[in-house]
């Protein structure tokens, strides 16, 4: 079990105590990567928000600092909920959702900016908005970006009078003063109850909309998550078509833990996106081996984004590759591959120049199998708490033909034919158990090749 700190995840943002959750603020600024994230310090429960702040400048070595916002303004009493950042004339803004209960336990959300000249220590300038006609309290997430006109643009999660899920978009001069221009949503297919963490990228000539609906029909289907996360390509703030217009709702992760996915432009204008590896049913949450050490959850590895015939394609950042070992295992052209792990952190890559079906078993506890007839990704795992079977099923647009997986102590990031499909995960294995096993048929030319990976600790408590 993972209870011993070096079983803490060594290449992943954990948090050096109590529960991460959403990835914040992802920004490049000052030489440097700045990640912040949802964080109570206090505790393993969903309460008393924060923002943890951790930077870098390779994505290897990572440097913790004081969090970014606290709880305890009358505009955010209750917790520094969700929120972006932008870099304007050298300096850093912070919009985020100040969440407060009020003395009849009712919600109310602030929409709230704060400033900081050196990325580090930031000053509170309270709510920029006023809370929008026609829609409850659920208003939250700010996702703020500046488009080729210089114009500065927000959209918010939110929720209609009726319960409906939606977004809205607003735009401004300044950072500051902001209006109210459309509210998304209406021009899209209905979905949930309210949509969370909105994201508006541009990838050459196409438009992405990321969000998270929570409620929608995918949610009460057999096999999948408690909320999704997806996106649409699609021009959503304006009439207009791109050049791949899609209103399909195609899904960005499709393993077992994944939510609140937020992207940022680094200095050399690749668009990376990190999501949180960790929603999970409340009762399952609490039976997570790493809660009696005072902590849970991590965020994804950092991954660099692409659009490609219509579909949002997510590759392993390639500064990842500096983590890799000079000691590499190579297999060419092996029907059947069973050896126990040299470490508990490996990069392992397949290339199959055909292949009919194949399984793969790690660590006795996760399976990989693909179906060359259905062209299918399935994989399954253990539940920890229920010790019940689960399964995630993806369908491949062609032939599965490579494979890369990031394993660690107990999480799982497979990237299937270079990001066409992506699926993450959380698993529970026994300590000494270091097995990982394939099994391929109707295959020629596969090369498999495990790196052991570093093992740094690279967020520093």
């Amino acid at each position: 079990m993972i209870n011993k700190k070096e079983n803490r995840l060594q290449f992943h943002i954990v948090p050096p105590h109590g529960l991460l959750n959403d990835p914040n603020g992802l920004s490049y600024f000052n030489g440097k990567h700045h990640v912040f994230y949802q964080w109570n310090q206090n505790g393993t429960t969903h309460q008393n928000k924060s923002w943890g702040h951790v930077s870098s400048e390779d994505f290897i070595k990572w440097e913790t600092h004081p969090p970014a916002l606290e709880p305890g303004d009358w505009f955010d009493k209750d917790g520094c909920y969700s929120g972006s950042a932008v870099i304007d004339q050298e300096k850093m803004y912070l919009f985020y959702t100040g969440n407060v209960r009020n003395e009849r336990g009712e919600r109310e959300s602030y929409q709230c900016l704060a400033t900081s000249e050196d990325g580090i220590h930031f000053i509170k300038q309270g709510p920029i908005l006023e809370q929008p006609k026609g829609y409850t309290a659920h208003v939250r997430d700010p996702k703020v970006w500046q488009d080729e006109t210089g114009l500065w643009n927000m959209v918010l999660g939110a929720q209609t009078l009726k319960e409906k899920g939606t977004a809205l978009l607003y735009q401004s001069n300044n950072l500051i003063d902001w209006n109210l221009v459309k509210d998304i949503g209406e021009t899209l297919p209905s979905m949930g109850y309210m949509w969370e963490c909105p994201d508006f990228i541009t990838l050459e000539d196409d438009q992405v909309f990321l969000y998270c609906p929570q409620g929608s029909e995918i949610d009460r289907q057999p096999n999948e998550n408690l909320y999704q996360s997806g996106y649409i390509i699609r021009n959503v703030l304006e009439d207009d078509t791109c050049k791949q217009q899609s209103s399909k709702f195609q899904k960005v992760d499709y393993g077992f833990e994944f939510y609140a996915p937020q992207t940022y432009q680094d200095s050399t204008n690749r668009t990376i996106l990190y999501g949180w590896l960790g929603l999970m049913d409340p009762e399952v949450e609490k039976t997570f081996p790493s809660v009696k050490d005072g902590y849970i959850h991590a965020l994804t590895i950092p991954r660099l984004l692409e659009v490609v015939r219509g579909k949002l394609i997510q590759k392993p950042l390639p500064e990842l590759k500096k983590l890799r070992t000079e000691e590499s295992l190579i297999y060419e052209n092996r029907q059947e591959i069973d050896l126990q792990l040299p470490t508990l952190q490996n990069e392992i890559e397949c290339h199959w120049k055909k292949i009919e079906n194949v399984q793969i078993h790690i660590r006795k506890e996760v399976e990989l199998s693909y179906d060359a007839v259905k062209q299918e990704i399935t994989i399954t795992r253990t539940n920890w708490k229920t010790q019940m079977i689960e399964k995630r099923i993806a369908q491949l647009d062609q032939p599965m033909h490579h494979l890369q997986i990031f394993m660690e102590h107990s999480s799982l990031e497979f990237f299937v034919n270079e990001g066409e499909k992506v699926f993450s995960m959380r698993y529970v294995a026994e300590e000494s158990e270091k097995g990982f096993q394939i099994k391929q048929i109707g295959t020629r030319n596969n090369t498999i090749t495990i790196w052991p990976l570093q093992t740094i600790d690279g967020i520093l408590s």
